[in-house]
């Protein structure tokens, strides 16, 4: 009841269905592995340029949304995003409302046993700071200041631990402010109300190519960034389907085009155990 009554209070602004490729073709995915008979169900955070935002039309832009396009594409299953904010997309996931997360998480052992994890790109987090305010060029350097951060996010406990071991070697503690998205942290940081502003890297390049923060520290805490998904068997299609896309270089030719960095790896798998 209490995931219900949470996703019910979320606004979740769902696109039209998109359809697949070509008619005729036969669905990878069978529909007793869908949350939704005939069409994959994915949530979206479209707060952090370039790997998901919404344009001045207002519609679904960046690497994770062409990603996934392209992979239902190949899947031949028509895709729906959904969007909402991050802290409730895994218990809304687990609660059979959509089939799987496609927002460019840090994959955690953690989060590997609650879904099936796919790992399909790398990220590292960097420090930021309002257009020429004083510079952090590190962590133990941020102590003693306001800094903010994505709320549940891997940003928010990768800074929580840099913190907790700076101030065991005599730094000054952090005082750290969560906000609900990465665009709410700028804001807060703009404003005035944070000193730094904690950001995945490619989100932090391009706020600052549009001029708004400038980075002073980057290449933190890196991790491999991941896909969730409830099923298995739709999970395991997903990675066939993007180790495909590594062979004929479709993957290559994407990542370059929003100059996001590419997972080292040539073959694509669930990693971790999934849920028990």
């Amino acid at each position: 009841m209490r995931v219900r009554l949470l996703c019910l209070t979320l606004a979740l602004a769902c696109l039209g269905t998109l359809p697949a490729a070509a008619q005729g073709c036969k669905p990878a995915v069978a529909d007793s592995d869908l949350v939704s008979a005939g069409k994959l169900q994915m949530s979206i955070n479209p707060t952090l340029p370039p790997q998901q935002f919404v344009d001045e039309k207002g519609e679904l832009q960046g690497l994770n949304v062409d990603l996934m396009k392209e992979i239902a594409k190949r899947l031949c299953i028509p895709l729906e995003f959904i969007r909402m904010d991050f802290p409730p997309m895994v218990p809304a996931m687990n609660a059979g409302r959509f089939d799987g997360i496609d927002t460019g998480m840090f994959w955690t052992e953690e989060r590997s046993k609650i879904a099936y994890t796919v790992p399909y790109a790398q990220q590292t987090i960097s420090i930021t700071v309002a257009k020429g305010k004083p510079a952090f060029k590190s962590i133990e350097a941020v102590g003693g200041h306001k800094a903010g951060v994505e709320v549940n996010s891997y940003q928010e406990r990768w800074l929580r631990g840099a913190d907790k071991e700076a101030t065991a070697k005599g730094a000054k503690p952090i005082e750290i402010l969560t906000f609900t998205t990465a665009t709410d942290v700028i804001a807060a940081l703009r404003a005035g109300q944070v000193e730094t502003g904690i950001l995945i890297d490619q989100t932090a390049k391009e706020i600052e190519r549009r001029g708004v923060v400038e980075i002073t520290a980057t290449g933190l805490g890196g991790a491999p960034t991941t896909m969730m998904y409830r099923n298995r068997a739709v999970a395991e299609k997903v990675a066939a389907a993007l180790t495909a896309m590594k062979a004929d270089g479709y993957y290559d030719k994407l990542f370059d085009k929003y100059g996001l960095t590419k997972a080292p790896e040539s073959t694509f798998a669930i990693r971790g155990p999934g849920p028990k």
